[in-house]
């Protein structure tokens, strides 16, 4: 692990910190977000809906990923309306909210739109109303971001109370994370982060992979109050060749194979949300 991988450089200038927010019921919105590419995120995200949606709690997952979205592809949906409609005023919000295989709700945004790969005043606002309006109705809402520290990205985990990473034990993977962990840290003051490693050869590879990169983060990350970002290890997620096969046939694990190791390690994760962040009463 290097003790002090570079960050890359990103537009990151104006993200608003957490707290800037506005309080949303006793929704929980959760930011699941990573330092790469290609590392699972949106596989994460969509299943993790599915693992909750079966433990009774009304789920809504967003996609956050404007201009590179693909949370379509891996619900096998086409949608008639997107978050990109909603925002240039072509339908209201109401008519983007669709149902997703696994029982819970999806608003889709579009793909290949170069013009949010810039974070704008319209896109800002839109996004904020739309957790503002959409939030309240659920128990939990995940933000599907997109990967590394650019403004969009930022600014949608900046919309959350809670933020997990998913990372690989690949040593590419772990610096991106890093340096993500690290921009969080010091542009949104966050005093914990949730790390969940995804891929995992062996069991423990996450606990090990989360200690390593815990000591990094005390030696050169430190939030506002000058203590050490604490990483949160929620679980891993077994290398399966399940999840290829799910991925392939664009149907969700948690339908397609409940019962292989990386399914029950997402019905685990979705546990342990359940008890530490659900049942939590609300910030």
């Amino acid at each position: 692990m290097p003790e002090a991988p570079p960050l890359h450089s990103a537009p990151v200038t104006g993200t608003p910190k957490p707290a800037a927010q506005p309080a949303v019921a006793a929704s929980r919105i959760i930011a699941v977000t990573s330092g790469k590419g290609g590392v699972g995120k949106t596989f994460v995200s969509a299943n993790l809906a599915a693992a909750l949606t079966r433990r009774g709690h009304r789920v809504l997952v967003l996609d956050a990923d404007l201009g590179l979205a693909n949370l379509d592809v891996v619900l096998n949906l086409y949608p008639k309306v997107t978050l990109h409609d909603v925002i240039t005023g072509k339908a209201n919000l109401e008519e983007a909210v669709i149902d997703a295989p696994g029982g819970f709700s999806v608003v889709l945004a579009g793909s290949g739109l170069v013009e949010y790969s810039r974070l704008t005043h319209e896109v800002r606002d839109e996004l904020l109303h739309t957790i503002q309006i959409l939030a309240p109705r659920y128990d939990v809402v995940l933000l599907d971001t997109g990967a590394g520290i650019s403004d969009v990205v930022l600014f949608s985990v900046s919309l959350a109370s809670e933020v997990l990473v998913v990372a690989t034990p690949e040593p590419t993977s772990l610096t991106d994370a890093y340096a993500a962990i690290k921009v969080l840290a010091a542009q949104q003051n966050r005093q914990h982060i949730r790390l969940v490693v995804n891929q995992a050869a062996r069991p423990g590879d996450g606990r090990a992979i989360t200690g390593q990169l815990q000591q990094v983060l005390n030696r050169f990350v430190a939030t506002g109050s000058g203590q050490p970002l604490r990483l949160i290890h929620m679980g891993d997620i077994p290398a399966d060749p399940s999840v290829r096969d799910a991925v392939m046939r664009r149907q969700l694990l948690m339908q397609h194979m409940p019962g292989c190791p990386a399914a029950l390690a997402v019905a685990q994760l979705a546990g342990k949300i359940e008890t530490t962040l659900i049942a939590q009463p609300a910030a």
